[in-house]
């Protein structure tokens, strides 16, 4: 098996040694089970390397090379560490395969242990690398990370109806390796000395591509770091910030309106919570339009609860960088609002209290009677949990000085509901709540409350009296009809 590993290792160009597709020379009569092929690794170009760095062949035996590329960095003198840290990267660059666990152990530990001697190595360097050095770090990364992902399966299970909540997360196999890959790649990309004008080139747009492509990854764990790593590349590469927004606005847009599917979206939102945290004022209308295309259609999905916590923070932070967005906010909300989903009614009424601490009374007024219009059909809602949301928002101080400010509007059209609640509600609790507004409105302004009760009693009348009416109709007709069928046997019976 260590020769296994030795023959990956980059060696002195040779005729008789490499083939055409860069696989083993021909004396290997067969390709070891134990390694995968790794599309990156084959497809990038290796970088020159000079002569004397890290070529296994010549320290004499292949056992020899692979003890060199072993050895600490604390065994070698300065000027030999860059050769090491080099060789090191090589044999990283080995991709095992981890899908029987039992197999290979001796090299897992040793990549293991090399993984973690590089990121210590990188901590150290603060990051000041040569191109070469740059080039290869970057080639390890990418053929560790960039992999085709694992999969649970049942692929459409979010369209099928299964609860993702309860979902079991697939833990990837190969995570004790890629938890320390990633934390080399976090190393160097906090590293203060690292040399930015060399890094561009290496952590590029098509590093970033592939990295936002692993955040569809099932595993949280890995989740969690490329949420990291993603950050602190925005944070410390201004030139990749546009695209790095125009990029998860894309992946936005096809979750939301072509597959639903997305297992990082959380995890984006989080990232994006702390870039609108800091955007300058007065907002872009770049950043304008990514909350109206982005941002509020990601309610519409049904796996929405999954990341609505995430969805509801960076909603509320643009409306309190500029409270002229809470109309755009409240009415987005009410063109994705669920009509048979009750556990996401419950969820939007609560994003819409959120939203309403932020907005000021002018901005209030704008989307004041389409919101109350709709909070009117969850007051009398059969659903006791969406009713009984929608009452709770009275206990919001804002919420109630907003009311209050323009009951004479909005208690008319709440009215209604509040009146067959309180007398025909089947839940004890949505009747109690429901005196208790009722007890609100009628303190705060007695003829406005008595005007709305005579109001509905005889908008109740005047139903009565069309219902009566139309019965009445109805009957006429039936007897209508019952005379014609009796005529029309008559006559039949006379001929």
């Amino acid at each position: 098996m260590i020769k296994t590993i030795l023959n990956k290792l980059p060696r002195k160009q040779s005729k008789s040694v490499e083939n055409r597709d860069g696989g083993l020379s021909n004396s290997s009569s067969k390709v070891p089970t134990i390694l995968k092929s790794n599309k990156i690794s084959s497809s990038n170009t290796k970088a020159p390397i000079p002569n004397g760095t890290y070529s296994v062949t010549e320290y004499g035996t292949m056992e020899e090379g692979i003890a060199k590329a072993q050895l600490s960095f604390n065994d070698v003198p300065i000027s030999e560490k860059q050769n090491l840290f080099l060789r090191k990267l090589s044999l990283c660059c080995i991709v095992l395969d981890f899908s029987d666990p039992t197999n290979n152990l001796k090299e897992k530990d040793i990549k293991r242990k090399t993984l973690i001697e590089i990121v210590d190595y990188v901590a150290s360097s603060s990051g000041k690398f040569n191109e070469i050095s740059m080039q290869e770090f970057i080639r390890m990364v990418s053929v560790n990370l960039f992999r085709i992902l694992l999969s649970q399966p049942g692929e459409n299970k979010v369209l099928q109806g299964f609860d993702v909540e309860e979902a079991e997360p697939l833990i990837d196999p190969s995570w004790p390796h890629l938890q320390v890959v990633y934390e080399c790649l976090l190393k160097l990309v906090t590293s203060p000395g690292m040399d930015m004008k060399l890094a561009k080139r290496y952590i590029s747009r098509n590093f970033i591509v592939k990295l936002l492509d692993l955040f569809n990854s099932e595993d949280p764990r890995e989740r969690e770091y490329l949420k990291t790593v993603l950050h602190r590349i925005y944070v410390k590469f201004m030139v990749h910030r546009p695209f790095i927004r125009k990029a998860i606005n894309d992946i936005f847009c096809r979750f939301t309106f072509e597959t639903e599917r997305y297992n990082g979206i959380a995890e984006l939102l989080e990232i994006l919570g702390s870039i609108i945290n800091g955007l300058a004022l007065p907002l872009k209308e770049e950043h304008k339009l990514f909350l109206v295309r982005a941002l509020i259609p990601l309610h519409k999905p049904k796996c929405a609860s999954v990341y609505h916590q995430q969805l509801t923070y960076c909603i509320t932070q643009f409306v309190e960088k500029d409270c002229k967005l809470a109309d755009t906010v409240i009415r987005g909300l009410l063109k994705y609002w669920p009509v048979t989903n009750s556990s996401k009614e419950v969820m939007f009424l609560s994003e819409v209290e959120v939203v309403l601490e932020a907005t000021q009374p002018a901005e209030f007024l704008r989307c004041m009677i389409p919101l109350f219009r709709q909070i009117a059909r969850c007051l009398r809602s059969l659903n006791f949990q969406v009713a009984e949301r929608a009452l709770f928002l009275w206990n919001n101080d804002h919420f109630s000085n907003l009311v209050k400010q323009n009951q004479k509007v909005i208690l008319p059209i709440i009215f209604c509901s509040l009146e067959k609640n309180g007398g025909s509600h089947w839940n004890r609790s949505v009747k109690s709540l429901t005196l208790n507004v009722c007890k609100i409105f009628s303190e705060s302004d007695p003829e406005l409350f008595a005007e709305c009760s005579m109001k509905f009693k005889e908008d109740e009348a005047q139903e009565e009296e069309v219902k009566r009416k139309r019965e009445a109709i109805w009957k006429r007709l039936e007897e209508i009809a019952s005379s014609n069928e009796a005529t029309t046997t008559r006559l039949s019976e006379d001929t």
